[in-house]
């Protein structure tokens, strides 16, 4: 919290300096001052506070701000920049509220099938191309599975997750897929999407051919195998597992964990 005026360095002079330093700029600032002119109210956000309190203040208002201003701030840095999507630490606190609720649950490891040779061959750019693609992909099939609402999350790079009821994974995924392949031909070049590979220069220079991608999915679910998880990283261990046999196989694939939880 800053005052507006005060010596030697006036509030908006110490939030624009606050936002200058990469190791401030995201600071959550509220802003207080005893003036109330709608002027000043717009010069302080711009200076960049994310809140603005008039003096004097009721103390149960400024508590209420300055939790709202970080919970804010909090929601904020859980997102993907580059999706809009949340990020891990929601993700996990999504497959808690599942454990905790007692409801069935299927997790979804969703990554893209030689990514690497996009980033290679078209650059960083492009392949954020593929990233969003995959990401509205992803969401028209969440949004296609209806009640009861799945989540989606980017946990970075080209992985995703999808926390849903068991019943809706397959059709869910398997929409996915379909509509992320047909989103991905139109993303490459014509003469590579025309021809299904594009080559990649290896170490030595010597040019390999890498298929377009596919997608590789991994699930993890709270029926059918009788496991109790403890933690929501024992569950996004399994999915990630899953993925790694998914990408095993051929073309696009979706892995579902079936095995029995061990008798004790």
């Amino acid at each position: 919290m800053v005052d507006l005026m005060m010596p030697r360095m006036d509030g908006l002079e110490l939030t624009r300096r606050l936002r200058a330093n990469p190791m401030t700029s995201a600071l959550p600032v509220i802003m207080l001052t005893a003036k109330g002119m709608t002027v000043d109210k717009v010069v302080g956000l711009t200076a960049g506070a994310d809140d603005y309190l008039v003096k004097p203040f009721d103390t149960l208002e400024l508590i209420a701000r300055v939790r709202s201003t970080l919970r804010r701030n909090q929601e904020f840095r859980e997102v993907s920049p580059l999706t809009g999507l949340p990020g891990n630490t929601r993700v996990r606190r999504e497959i808690l509220d599942r454990m905790r609720g007692g409801t069935d649950y299927a997790v979804g490891y969703v990554d893209i099938d030689r990514f690497k040779s996009v980033n290679d061959v078209y650059g960083f750019e492009r392949g954020d191309e593929f990233i969003t693609a995959l990401a509205r992909s992803m969401h028209r099939a969440v949004v296609a599975a209806g009640l009861p609402p799945a989540f989606l999350g980017h946990i970075g790079g080209d992985d995703f997750v999808i926390v849903c009821h068991p019943d809706q994974i397959l059709p869910l995924t398997q929409q996915a897929v379909v509509d992320f392949e047909q989103a991905a031909d139109e993303l490459y070049d014509p003469e590579h999407a025309a021809r299904g590979y594009i080559e990649v220069p290896d170490r030595r220079g010597n040019l390999l051919k890498a298929q377009l991608v596919t997608l590789s999915i991994g699930v993890a679910q709270s029926i059918a195998t009788g496991r109790k998880y403890a933690d929501p990283r024992e569950v996004i261990a399994v999915a990630s597992e899953m993925k790694k046999v998914a990408k095993n196989q051929p073309g696009s694939y979706i892995a579902v964990d079936r095995r029995k939880a061990e008798s004790v």
